[in-house]
């Protein structure tokens, strides 16, 4: 079986899922808040936003490729070189 094989949408364009989030905006004060992945400049983010004005009340690093995870990107990394011992 090919990994190019997916089946054709249903729908006539993309929808992104927006998971609802209890709280309200800090900007507005509307109780429509909504979590989902975003694409801007500094690349993909989870952000958590007011659906009335748009206000961004938090925003995180997301997977570098967005929704697609490479397997180097599961490989646990760390910042700093490991520390030597003193001879």
């Amino acid at each position: 079986m090919s990994n190019f094989v997916y089946q054709r949408p249903e729908d006539l364009y993309p929808v992104q899922q927006k998971e609802p989030v209890a709280g309200v905006c800090s900007a507005c004060g509307a109780e429509e808040l909504a979590r989902y992945p975003v694409l801007s400049e500094g690349g993909w983010f989870m952000v958590v936003k007011c659906q009335v004005c748009l206000h961004s009340e938090s925003r995180e690093k997301w997977n570098r490729l967005g929704h697609i995870v490479l397997h180097t990107d599961t490989i646990p990394h760390h910042d700093d070189p490991p520390e030597r011992t003193p001879r």
